[in-house]
């Protein structure tokens, strides 16, 4: 899945975040902690805790959106947190693959569904 076109930054927040947040929470730790403009066009990625949820977070042009994903296996792979509000940038590729539950530094599909349901 292409989320982001490839003119467009990805910051990843180091550590984890209270996945509670909704929009307006996301929108405060951007400007807060991370120190950017959230209605800059850039996409915003945060992880809770237990991994496997991800929320994305960007400014479309008319107003903020709010992109979720739960993982119903494994986990997202997240760069380890050197310091508070710090971020990690990535392509729009890697943006992909880290969506998709794919190890972005080292890609290889690890799961795949054997029966729906």
């Amino acid at each position: 899945m292409m989320l982001a076109s490839s003119g467009v930054k990805v910051h990843i927040a180091l550590g984890v975040t209270d996945m509670r947040k909704g929009i307006d929470g996301l929108a405060m730790l951007v400007q807060g902690v991370l120190k950017q403009d959230p209605f800059s066009g850039h996409l915003f990625a945060f992880r809770g805790r237990k991994a496997n949820l991800i929320k994305i977070l960007f400014w479309d042009g008319t107003g903020l959106c709010l992109f979720t994903k739960r993982l119903e296996h494994g986990h997202f792979d997240w760069p380890a947190a050197g310091h508070a509000g710090g971020t990690v940038s990535l392509t729009s590729t890697q943006l992909s693959m880290l969506i998709e539950g794919i190890d972005w530094r080292a890609p290889e599909r690890r799961w795949k569904p054997a029966v729906a349901g």
